[in-house]
């Protein structure tokens, strides 16, 4: 099954499957390690959802929920 990253739940766990958007936004998903294959894991929500922190190729990164909506993910 294929969620958004904003739309994951503490905890759940996936592979990005693709990066949606274009341009600069899609240039610094990629640049902060967000491509195809990785697996992510999201840790922390803020108290109103925004931003987000996930684990990906053992790292911590926050996003916020915008840039989030442009990754794919099939939940594991």
């Amino acid at each position: 099954m294929n969620k958004r990253l904003d739309e994951f739940e503490i905890g759940n766990k996936g592979t990005i499957v693709n990066v949606l958007g274009e341009g600069r936004i899609r240039r610094r998903l990629f640049d902060m390690g967000i491509t195809p294959g990785a697996t992510v894991v999201l840790r922390k929500k803020a108290p109103l959802g925004d931003p987000i922190e996930i684990t990906l190729r053992g790292y911590e990164l926050t996003l916020r929920k915008s840039e989030a909506s442009f990754v794919v993910c099939e939940v594991e």
